[in-house]
């Protein structure tokens, strides 16, 4: 994979151990595979990532939540954190509506949408609106409860092979370009 152009924005395992702030957290952040650019720590990093990222609340909870992870698994930290970014304000709706569908799919339940809430809300005041939104919340709660882990297990999974796999295929392909590349260079011209 393309190491040259993430050596150059992430910091080197030699100054992460040097720093002070990460010196006192001792051999929980100076793991090598915390920092270094390899399948499996890649690989992991964005599993921890995409885990992390539907992990409800807002980006210093799921930041948090994937620096804890990629410690415990001893992963890419950077990359677990950057790509807690994939969900945001405008992927968080799709997202937490795929969870919903997946929780009453787990749960075997044919609903058919989430209930609607815009429309009975509409024109209520803050003490009759409070209560249908906590209403509405417990209504979509047990398969949204369900959904998002089974989801962030699911895009964990997913992320976590398609990595690997396309690190596979690049160094392949790398590999053979340069096999190429020297037996037509071996290869006298006639």
């Amino acid at each position: 994979m393309p190491r040259k152009f993430f050596r150059k924005y992430l910091p080197s395992h030699a100054a992460v151990s040097a720093n002070p702030c990460v010196a006192r957290f001792g051999s929980w952040l100076q793991h090598h595979n915390l920092w270094h650019l390899h399948r499996r720590s890649v690989a992991g990093g964005v599993a921890v990532g995409m885990f992390a990222g539907l992990i409800p609340g807002s980006n210093p909870v799921q930041f948090s939540a994937a620096a804890l992870l990629a410690m415990g698994f001893r992963v890419n930290l950077p990359i677990a954190v950057i790509v807690t970014l994939y969900s945001n304000p405008f992927t968080i709706v799709p997202l937490y509506f795929a969870a919903f569908k997946l929780g009453q799919l787990a749960l075997l339940e044919s609903g058919g949408t989430v209930p609607p809430l815009a429309f009975s809300l509409e024109g209520k005041g803050f003490s009759e609106w409070l209560p249908e939104a906590l209403d509405w919340l417990t209504s979509i709660g047990k398969p949204l409860l369900i959904g998002l882990p089974l989801l962030a297990l699911l895009l964990s999974v997913v992320g976590y092979f398609v990595v690997r796999w396309t690190w596979r295929w690049y160094a392949v392909h790398k590999w053979r370009r340069r096999r190429q590349f020297r037996m037509n260079r071996s290869t006298p011209a006639s």
